[in-house]
């Protein structure tokens, strides 16, 4: 999956470190991101090139996180395209290659818009100061402390026997098929999560729900929880227009190729396919 980018190590512990000439920089602007393209392939830019092209701001960085001995740092400095710079919304993380980019491009996208949008206090509107121990945003005012935002989904499976229930999304970007997900609301649990969003989404009862893998997720700043639940009753089901366009039960033999299991879903479907759930 997207986060699998063995055998290199990813390392998020908290640290004040200082940027290596090839250490690498994201510079985020709102929801884009500025990287450097040579012969048409845009890169994630090193350190000396940010100072080379951007001085003014290569050295007001916040340090993120490492992938074995690389670096990743984030400016938040306002920056105009120049040279081989080019700005990209975070899609562009999705095919970076090598592969272990494209993970630290994302995660890296994940928390600076985190800090962007929390660069005031939501409770007396005072700026907000980084943590000088640990990675949080803190009111110096009135002692609001703020932890980097991720939000959980599930994603579910539903079967019933040898098929499973498949969608596509009525209003987004993605136009393949996929599972029944949705967000977790509060006061909920998982299960309680999963039973309501089978509900609202096709208008079935399932059981027997167990826990598959997980994923982080930058792209909508979450973390994916997938689950496998047996469907429980009547297999007719009725479509919340407004999220989906589409579902169909699949046999393992029917259901549709594709190229990719970087998602979570993908690795659901094609482990379904082959029997191993």
């Amino acid at each position: 999956m997207f986060q699998d980018i063995a055998p290199y190590q990813f390392k998020n512990e908290f640290t004040n470190r200082k940027p290596a000439e090839t250490d690498y920089v994201i510079i985020a602007n709102n929801d884009q991101f500025l990287l450097e393209c040579q012969l048409g392939v845009p890169t994630i830019p090193t350190y000396a090139s940010v100072n080379r092209f951007f001085p003014q701001i290569a050295d007001d960085i916040i340090y993120l996180f490492s992938i074995d001995d690389k670096a990743f740092f984030l400016s938040m400095h306002e920056a105009s395209e120049a040279g081989s710079f080019r700005y990209y919304g975070i899609d562009i993380f999705r095919c970076l290659e090598p592969s272990w980019t494209a993970f630290a491009g994302a995660t890296a996208a994940h928390l600076a818009l985190w800090y962007s949008t929390h660069q005031y206090c939501g409770r007396c509107m005072a700026p907000m100061k980084q943590g000088a121990s640990e990675r949080i945003l803190r009111c110096e005012v009135c002692g609001l402390i703020e932890y980097p935002q991720i939000s959980p989904v599930v994603i579910v499976g539903v079967i019933d026997g040898e098929r499973i229930l498949m969608t596509k999304y009525a209003n987004a970007g993605y136009k393949k098929y996929a599972l029944v997900a949705g967000f977790m609301e509060i006061g909920e649990t998982l299960e309680d999560t999963i039973r309501r969003e089978v509900m609202e989404e096709v208008g079935l009862h399932v059981r027997n729900i167990r826990y598959y893998k997980s994923q982080p997720w930058a792209f909508s700043q979450s973390v994916l929880v997938g689950f496998i639940a047996d469907l429980d009753g009547d297999k007719n089901f009725t479509l919340d227009k407004s999220e989906l366009s589409e579902a169909s039960w699949f046999a393992r033999d029917e259901i549709p190729r594709d190229d990719s299991t970087l998602s979570l879903t993908w690795d659901m479907i094609e482990a379904f396919r082959m029997h191993d759930i």
